[in-house]
């Protein structure tokens, strides 16, 4: 499976990962969302907002960004307002 085959990477957000050394699915689980966001923001897109974390989420979850728990959109509402 290549990135823009999980729930929420189109090719623009594929692209960002793969200019911050995330090249494939696995790449993105070994590192995280918060990781893989964390990469984008210093190497790609310093603005980076808080729905690409979501979407990162979700996709690490192979699910739809809309479909992430409550709760772990409180952790990732958390940490992006700690940056």
């Amino acid at each position: 499976m290549t990135l823009t085959g999980l729930p929420n990477i189109g090719p623009k957000l594929a692209e960002n990962l793969r200019r911050a050394g995330i090249e494939t699915p696995e790449d993105l689980r070994k590192a995280g969302a918060q990781e893989a966001f964390l990469r984008i923001r210093a190497q790609v897109d310093p603005a980076a907002c808080f729905h690409q974390l979501t979407a990162l989420a979700g996709a690490e979850l192979c699910i739809p960004k809309k479909d992430l728990p409550p709760e772990r959109k409180a952790e990732l509402r958390a940490f992006f307002d700690s940056l």
